[in-house]
């Protein structure tokens, strides 16, 4: 063991990160989960790190890292992709007694950081010796359900061909020649002959991938259902789409632990419509996320809920037609049906509903109209999205096409997350029952479904639906 694995307590200590591209941004993504006090230094900053800056979750100086800020640093990263600037902060390091890590430079780096899956307070840290990060990445995504013995005897032979591997094209070619040795030809290389065959077959995979690198399969676009909150509650696809994803364009909705399911490396992009606020146009999601396949990227575009429900994915398939982009949908699970599962009711009965109607009360004019007297009728059950700003308005309709004022109502805020809510009415006064609960969404209204599991959950721990 070259590398000792320790946990090293950050909380208010300072953490120095010289250079602020995409290549620092990736590093501190992780670093920011820390309670560590983050400097970045670097002139061309990207992005991210000015958003990190503006938000206070870091302070970037558009300067070179001096070595005075190096005095009483826990830790530094270097990521300039620069081998000369690179040197000189590892030397910079050495003379303040600080340790650096070189961003993809085992050579350089006097300590490693390991992907690391977090379910705080529980941290399972995965390391390689630095020998095969693409290895460390696969680890993360199934480390809930396979870990194969022939795992480290392969990483222990990639450690010695890092350096000829790093001489093949970077970005997608790169991690398609790791998974073409770690998921085919090493394994089964290994069952065969041992570790002389794998380190002939990886020889093998070096000079072909150097002679005639295979083209990637053509950039496109997954359609991806988020589900409510829970990241829990995602199907097994949408989780290996996510985290093979170089690019990610989520809507605001989408929840953080989710995203924390994407690569470090993914380029994440929040393409969400805040309510009366900033949004973007869907024609530039649309250009987007066509901009980004065109350039051969697997494109996540990542929804709240079920894409096919409420979810536009009809003018973002209309587009990607339209550019000659490939698409495949993954469906997720509904916000409708994961209310219902935490009320603790089903969405039919018999004997009180057969059917249940699922309905938005905006659209693109304002409140949406609908044939308010057959919804109106007894035995009929409404699932209503985006309802809130609308609730008066739907009463109102509702009622005034005859619709009984004691039909029982239920309003699920945050379903399937930790502060969600639960609040059982009546069509009389859904109104004031959500204004004295603070609900301000999002939430699912149902009309004709009365709650199992009634009333707030303000002051009790909320059951989780299995």
């Amino acid at each position: 063991m070259r590398h000792f694995p320790v946990f090293v307590d950050l909380k208010c200590q300072r953490v120095l990160v010289s250079g602020a591209s995409e290549t620092a941004a990736a590093k501190l993504r992780l670093l920011l989960k820390t309670e560590a006090l983050i400097e970045v230094y670097g002139e061309d900053a990207c992005d991210d790190v000015r958003k990190w800056h503006d938000e206070g979750r870091l302070r970037w100086f558009p300067k070179p890292l001096p070595a005075a800020a190096l005095f009483g640093a826990r830790l530094v990263y270097s990521a300039h992709d620069n081998a000369e600037a690179d040197a000189q902060v590892r030397a910079m390091g050495e003379r303040m007694g600080v340790l650096v890590n070189v961003v993809d430079n085992l050579g350089l780096s006097q300590f490693i950081t390991p992907a690391i899956v977090d379910r705080d307070p529980v941290t399972v840290a995965i390391g390689t010796e630095g020998a095969a990060p693409v290895l460390a990445r696969r680890i993360k995504a199934d480390v809930e359900e396979r870990l194969p013995t022939e795992l480290g005897q392969l990483a222990a032979i990639a450690r010695h061909y890092r350096e000829a591997a790093g001489k093949l094209p970077g970005g997608r070619v790169r991690r398609a020649f790791w998974s073409h040795f770690f998921d085919t030809d090493g394994p089964a290389a290994l069952a065969e002959g041992g570790e002389e065959a794998a380190r002939a077959a990886l020889e093998r995979l070096i000079a072909s991938y150097a002679e005639d690198a295979p083209a990637c399969d053509p950039g496109r676009v997954i359609l991806v259902g988020a589900g409510p909150g829970d990241p829990e509650l995602l199907t097994l696809k949408a989780r290996r789409v996510l985290h093979e994803a170089d690019v990610v364009l989520y809507d605001r909705l989408v929840d953080p632990r989710v995203l924390e399911l994407a690569r470090r490396e993914a380029e994440l992009i929040e393409v969400g419509k805040t309510p009366g606020g900033p949004a973007w146009k869907q024609h530039d999601i649309n250009a987007a996320m066509i901009e980004h396949a065109r350039a051969g990227a697997l494109v996540v575009r990542l929804k709240s809920g079920d894409p096919m429900v409420f979810g536009r994915a009809d003018e973002e398939l209309d587009g990607l037609d339209a550019a000659g982009v490939e698409w495949d949908v993954v469906p997720g699970i509904t916000s409708g049906s994961a209310a219902a599962a935490s009320s603790g009711r089903s969405l039919t009965r018999r004997g009180r509903n057969q059917a249940i109607t699922f309905l938005t009360a905006h659209d693109a004019q304002g409140y949406a109209e609908h044939d308010w007297r057959a919804l109106a009728q007894p035995g009929n059950a409404l699932a209503i999205y985006m309802g809130l700003r609308a609730a008066r308005f739907v009463q109102g309709r509702l009622m005034l096409h005859g619709a009984a004022p004691e039909t029982p109502v239920t309003i699920v805020e945050n379903t399937s997350r930790p502060e969600e809510k639960r609040v059982s009415a009546t069509l009389a006064n859904m109104c004031e029952r959500i204004s004295e609960a603070g609900i301000v969404g999002p939430a699912i209204i149902f009309i004709g479904l009365p709650a199992r599991r009634a009333q707030t959950l303000e002051t009790e721990p909320r059951r989780q639906a299995v």
